[in-house]
């Protein structure tokens, strides 16, 4: 998953490591769709996607695509985060303001609040799609 030592967890079984999906989220799903994810019970992907992305109908429409595109060419699960990192980061400065924020981990969702430092970090570093 091109996680690096020292890592806490790794993003979803699909998910790239931050940084490393440089040719969007189509290419993403091409890379991991090249196995057959029957043969697992574990093929998750999370997605974090800029709410500017996903904003109105034409938006919704595109996040529909997204998850049929994944879901034919072989995928099982994927999990979407709309979010801005900007908006993480105020998180982590002022909790107190965030109570009611949750994200998609790897695998479970969560209040913002309630997650270490350092999971929370890898999911503000997360790639973070402005385009879809």
């Amino acid at each position: 998953d091109g996680r690096l030592e020292g890592t806490t967890f790794a993003d979803a079984s699909m998910s790239a490591y931050p940084g490393t999906d440089k040719g969007g989220p189509y290419a993403l799903f091409n890379s991991a769709t090249v196995w057959d994810h029957s043969e697992s019970q574990n093929s998750q992907m999370n997605l974090k996607l800029h709410p500017t992305a996903v904003k109105g109908e034409a938006g919704t429409k595109r996040l529909e695509d997204l998850a049929v595109a994944y879901m034919k060419k072989g995928g099982f699960h994927i999990q979407f985060n709309v979010v801005d990192s900007n908006l993480l980061k105020k998180a982590q400065a002022n909790p107190e303001n965030y109570r009611d924020l949750m994200v998609r981990v790897a695998g479970f969702t969560q209040y913002w609040v309630e997650i270490g430092k350092p999971i929370q970090d890898e999911v503000v570093a997360r790639t973070e799609y402005e385009g879809v």
